[in-house]
């Protein structure tokens, strides 16, 4: 048996950044992972150039059940932190928007640069590892035992294998499973940033659309989102859709605003008195896409000039532009999820440190945790700060 100061389990971007930071401090970590690659997350992320992080992280981008538990560990460890550290290897970015940064080549740069601290501070990494048991020690700390039977042993255990989304890049649950074991309450899981789908008749209805991409607002309740929205077979997708799809639950209405920038029936009107003898998809498409123009105008059965077409007509054609109501029957799942809503009640943990109140020495970070980000690299920087604060003390 070896005995260790520090076992990861989870060699991702939570995971990785806390083994940095306690291999800093000249403690000896070993990093566990079931998968054969390390941070898989980080390689397909931003269609692998990675969205690292965002230059507006702040706690009011973030879902939790305790709204103020990110707090210290964003303030503590910020994206300017790890902006500093990306640039000391000379790794270009770029902004694409809302703040949004993304390596300008590769994902691997980031994936590299974070084995490279590791391998400095000479943190150990086995892959292609499952672990089989975890039990507490009687003289304090933890024994991890692997299916082929290595055991350790370790005075701090940390949790970053992640939450459910996108199973085939290796997701489980066992992070849930640890925690269960050592009496924390879970906060129910759900799929988050994903996109929605429709019911069998919508889907029939709205599949023609497929393909077709807007900029809109999407709201539910008194939460909204101005991003880009795509129909696709299935349902919605696009930022926008997986924004809100983070607040959304089965059978709720959301509202969206296919065209932000103008107000559908003002436009209408006027072309009433200004073009009466143009077709009224002809009017809508100088606002939409010309087949949802079609579309909506077919809906409302306004296959005429617009001068031939009343007022009360043109409102409710003019609604479902600006103030579209759908209610999504379901969502696609953790398959495409980007990722898991709830986790480990952030009542069970230390908001400075992660660690458990209940079972000394065993921490959990990232996405295992209730902390959920917006899109937009939000999730990555609370890797990179829970992953921190953990390596601070572990």
């Amino acid at each position: 048996m070896k005995n260790l100061d520090v076992i990861v389990i989870g060699a991702g971007a939570a995971g990785l950044m806390c083994a940095i930071e306690a291999g800093n401090r000249g403690r000896s970590v070993m990093v566990i992972d079931h998968a054969d690659q390390p941070a898989e997350k980080i390689r397909i992320s931003g269609g692998g150039r990675c969205n690292f992080t965002n230059l507006h992280a702040k706690p009011e981008n973030y879902i939790s059940q305790n709204k103020r538990f990110c707090v210290s560990a964003l303030k503590r460890y910020t994206q300017h932190d790890f902006i500093a550290l990306v640039d000391r290897y000379n790794i270009d970015w770029h902004e694409k928007t809302l703040g949004q940064l993304f390596c300008d080549e590769s994902a691997f740069q980031i994936i590299d640069m974070l084995l490279n601290e590791c391998d400095d501070v000479d943190v150990d990494i086995k892959l292609s590892t499952s672990i089989k048991e975890i039990e507490a020690a009687p003289e304090g700390g933890y024994f991890v035992t692997s299916l082929s039977g290595a055991r350790w042993h370790c005075q701090s255990l940390v949790v970053a294998c992640g939450g459910l989304s996108i199973p085939k890049i290796g997701a489980t649950g066992f992070g849930y499973q640890i925690a269960r074991q050592f009496g924390l309450e879970i906060i129910p899981t759900r799929a988050a940033l994903v996109p929605l789908t429709f019911d069998p008749d919508t889907r029939a209805d709205l599949g023609q659309m497929a393909g077709i991409s807007v900029d809109a607002v999407v709201a539910h309740q008194k939460t909204r989102f101005r991003e880009g929205l795509l129909f696709t077979h299935r349902g919605l997708s696009g930022p926008s859709i997986l924004q809100i799809s983070s607040y959304w639950r089965e059978a709720e209405t959301i509202q969206i605003n296919l065209n932000p920038e103008q107000d559908a029936f003002d436009l209408l009107k006027s072309a009433k008195e200004e073009t009466p003898k143009q077709m009224v998809h002809n009017v809508l498409s100088r606002m939409l896409p010309n087949r949802l123009a079609q579309y909506i105008t077919a809906k409302h059965g306004l296959e005429r000039p617009i001068g031939e077409t009343g007022d009360k007509a043109l409102r409710k054609l003019a609604s479902d532009v600006n103030q579209w109501q759908i209610a999504p029957q379901g969502s696609e799942g953790y398959r495409t999820a980007e990722v898991t809503l709830g986790g480990v009640d952030t009542r069970e943990l230390s908001s400075q440190t992660m660690e458990s109140r209940k079972a000394p020495g065993l921490y959990f970070i990232g996405e295992v945790v209730d902390v959920t980000g917006h899109l937009g690299g939000f999730n990555f920087q609370w890797a990179w700060s829970s992953g921190w604060c953990a390596g601070q003390v572990v």
